[in-house]
């Protein structure tokens, strides 16, 4: 299941690094869907930034640096994945 925690506000291509802003929490170590008009792939979220300094998570609110797996694109939508419970 994913649940919707952000957009991406801004994207640097020659670092492959997206700021995120964020509507829900998330850690590192969490798996992240990111979706836009073309596109659409998952990542375990590896390291993040605020204003150059590792943070270990964020909360509704913050903005954040992510180094991204795929290009990315501003207004793309932002989830994490989260197990479904049986």
């Amino acid at each position: 299941m994913d649940i919707p925690i952000g957009t991406v506000t801004h994207y640097y291509e020659h670092l492959m690094v997206a700021v995120l802003s964020f509507t829900g929490k998330l850690n590192v170590g969490d798996t992240i869907h990111i979706l836009g008009h073309t596109t659409d792939f998952t990542q375990i979220v590896e390291s993040m930034e605020i204003e150059h300094k590792k943070i270990e998570s964020v909360n509704p609110g913050d903005e954040s640096a992510l180094k991204m797996a795929q290009h990315v694109r501003e207004k793309d939508r932002v989830y994490k994945v989260v197990e479904e419970k049986t």
